[in-house]
């Protein structure tokens, strides 16, 4: 494997004298030239590589509806030419990817954050429009030193903090197309034609607009540079200026598009949940809050989000989180007497607070709904220090 950027390089190399000026798919019966196919080939070969990883978030009516919305987007018969599939990844760093072959993946902490369809719409016509347009091979055959580029892309996404196992799976096709993006003028494309993809398929223009104002907030509340391509705070400016722009001239008469907002919030409920789970593993405590309370406003009787909010308070919070905690904790308990984590949580809010028979009770409660926990020991040592 550690041979693959030469490789993919000197094959690509052979069409060095190809031209860029690539005109763009827009029907059936496209012709893809030879240094296309390859990188095509290179892409069904990550593609299994990440089938194979247990990265996917896998939920049949999730990805039936994201190609749902993606079909609306792009006329028939282009998909006799890139068959168009729209997959997720688990993970909550907000970002998404297009293989040049049509496959487009979108992170759980993206979809999560989105508020409607059509913001999913202006994020999905974006890609497509990657794959359309053929900026793949654009960008390829417009590197100089191919082979650095191709090696250099893929160490750039061994540095990045909170992607978890992605950083051993993504090649260089992937990692290029989720990691650096491409040029200023490939990506100011891709946003022009996808915004008019998304008008052409009915959805509010300005929609587009507040979901790079979306990107641009976490990449300001991360208070770091996640080099994820969406995550990108320079480009996000960019991308915002770009978008006001046509907003006020080319689409300055276009209001009233659908948003869908409850079909989306529908379908990706489950997703905003798990997203929030992850987001607390990693302890991004602010964006698991988020997570969690936008669940709540979906769900207010789910147990289970109760309990999730009162731990990324515990964990995360001081003060008067504390509280707000208990009160989660105590709502789960009330919801479903049967779940023990709610009583453990509230047994070591009290022993955090000092308040050793309150947590002596709680955490025997938990013990006793859930006699074969996995952590008993650990527990029962709580337990022994109350005494």
């Amino acid at each position: 494997m550690r041979r693959a950027p030469v490789l993919l390089a000197a094959g690509l190399l052979l069409a060095g004298c190809a031209t860029t000026s690539l005109a763009p798919v827009t029907g059936a019966g496209a012709a893809f030239e030879a240094d296309e196919q390859r990188l095509w080939r290179r892409s069904e070969e990550e593609q299994r590589t990440l089938d194979r990883s247990g990265l996917l978030y896998v939920e049949a009516e999730l990805d039936a509806y994201l190609n749902q919305v993606g079909r609306r987007l792009q006329p028939p018969g282009i998909y006799k030419s890139i068959p168009f599939r729209i997959r997720v990844i688990s993970n909550p760093r907000l970002n998404a990817f297009a293989f040049p072959n049509g496959v487009i993946y979108l992170h759980t902490g993206l979809l999560a954050r989105l508020d409607n369809e059509a913001q999913l719409a202006m994020v999905l016509a974006h890609e497509m429009t990657h794959a359309t347009h053929r900026h793949a091979v654009k960008e390829f055959r417009d590197t100089v030193n191919k082979t650095a580029w191709l090696a250099g892309v893929q160490t750039a996404l061994g540095g990045l903090p909170g992607v978890g196992g992605l950083a051993g799976v993504l090649g260089e096709v992937g990692t290029a197309a989720a990691v650096t993006g491409y040029s200023r003028d490939l990506e100011r494309e891709a946003d022009a034609e996808g915004l008019r993809l998304v008008v052409g398929a009915g959805y509010e223009p300005r929609e587009a607009l507040k979901l790079f104002q979306t990107l641009k907030r976490d990449a300001e509340q991360e208070k770091v540079e996640i080099p994820l391509f969406y995550g990108s705070h320079p480009r996000l400016e960019e991308r915002l200026e770009t978008t006001e722009g046509l907003l006020r001239t080319a689409y300055a008469d276009r209001r009233g598009g659908m948003t869908n907002a409850g079909v989306y919030l529908g379908r990706t409920s489950r997703v905003v949940l798990e997203n929030a789970r992850m987001d607390l593993k990693a302890g991004r405590f602010e964006a698991a809050r988020q997570g969690a309370e936008k669940y709540l406003t979906l769900k207010p009787k789910d147990a289970r989000a109760h309990h999730l909010l009162g731990e990324i308070l515990r964990q995360g919070g001081e003060g008067e989180a504390a509280d707000e905690a208990r009160g989660h904790y105590q709502r789960a308990i009330a919801l479903d007497r049967s779940y023990p984590d709610p009583h453990k949580g509230l047994g070591l809010l009290y022993f955090e607070g000092g308040q050793k028979q309150q947590a002596r009770r709680s955490l025997e409660a938990y013990l006793s709904l859930s006699p074969q926990a996995a952590d008993r020991a650990y527990v029962e040592e709580y337990i022994r220090l109350c005494k």
